[in-house]
Formats: structure tokens, C-alpha cells, sequence
């Protein structure tokens, strides 16, 4: 078990590609990581295909410094998460401390927003490649990249690869989560 002790948080969105949440969760899981699942509210959420989440907490109580990573499922969720200001302090607060932030499918808009791709090797669905091209980053087609702690992938087919090297980026650095994983008020 190689992520025994970390903990990951994973945003939810309403209309998120199913398996880009429920695969990573369940593989990191797997590997002995505590997942928090973060809504925009607490209301259970469904995905493009139907199946639910249900958010353990919401994002305006969370705080980068109580995760050792950053997961963001791709589908239409990120179009809403990416206007969030609490998902881009998240986001921004754990690239700054160095933490892994992953993003797949359509999940780099979130990145984009939070202002992190200039000059970033990046990959996305290939719909968002001008979005991505247009925020400043070296934009390329291949199933996973990982530039400096940013991880990018795909697609669904890409999960297995995605997955792997979350696990390597978040298992390779020593726990700096603080917390519950809720944000102190």
C-alpha cells in the first residue's frame, strides 16, 4: 500500500465523467490513501453517465494544506468547478507548496483558470487544446504528462497510466497534510 497515510482530495462536480471519479478514487483507495470527496455543495452529484458521489464536505471548507494531492475529474464538472473561487485557491495553494495536481479529460480548464499552464507541458481531450494553447502551454497528444507537480492526462483510457503516476508523484513525497481535510474558519 503504497499511499498509507496520504491523503488525496477529489473534486465533485455535477455532470463529471463517471470514471475519471469513480477510477481514481477506488485505485487510490486501494493503495491505503483517505480520499475526501469535494462538492461546490453537499448535494449528491451525478455524472455524465448517472452515477452519483456524494461530497464529504464542500470545497469552501477545505484547504490545500490538509491533502498530499490534488485530484480533478475531467466530463462538464470542471466547466463548473473552474469559476469556483475556493476550487482555484485549492488548486493554486497546492501547486505552490509543490503538492501533485492532477487533471484529466477536460479538467485543465480548472488549471487554466487558476493560472498554472503557462509554459507548462500539458496534455487534455483534444476539444480544449486551444484553451490550453491559448493559456500559454506546450500542448501535446499523449495518454499521460507530467511537468514539474502537474499531472495531465486524456481521457478514460488513460486511467490506469494517470492513476500510476499520481500514486509515484504522491507516494514519493513525505506527508505534509496538517488536518481533517476541512478548512479551519
Amino acid at each position: 500500500m503504497k499511499l498509507q497515510g496520504k491523503k488525496i482530495l477529489i473534486f465533485a462536480a455535477a455532470d463529471f465523467e463517471d470514471m475519471e471519479l469513480h477510477f481514481p478514487r477506488l485505485t487510490l483507495q486501494g493503495e491505503g490513501a483517505e480520499i475526501t470527496l469535494a462538492g461546490l455543495t453537499d448535494k449528491t452529484v451525478k455524472g455524465k453517465h448517472g452515477l452519483p458521489a456524494k461530497p464529504d464536505t464542500t470545497v469552501d471548507k477545505c484547504d490545500a494544506a490538509d491533502f498530499d494531492a490534488i485530484v480533478i475529474p475531467g466530463g462538464y464538472g470542471p466547466d463548473h468547478l473552474r469559476t469556483n473561487k475556493d476550487v482555484l485557491r485549492i488548486v493554486r495553494d497546492a501547486a505552490k507548496a509543490g503538492k501533485p495536481v492532477a487533471a484529466v479529460c477536460h479538467a485543465p480548464w480548472v488549471l487554466i483558470s487558476a493560472g498554472l499552464c503557462k509554459g507548462k507541458r500539458m496534455t487534455s481531450w483534444p476539444s480544449i487544446k486551444d484553451d490550453m494553447v491559448n493559456a500559454g502551454c506546450d500542448w501535446v497528444d499523449e495518454p499521460c504528462v507530467v511537468d514539474g507537480i502537474l499531472i495531465t492526462s486524456r481521457k478514460p483510457d488513460d486511467l490506469p497510466i494517470f492513476c500510476a503516476k499520481i500514486i509515484e508523484m504522491t507516494a514519493g513525497k513525505k506527508s505534509s497534510a496538517t488536518g481533517s481535510g476541512n478548512r479551519k474558519s
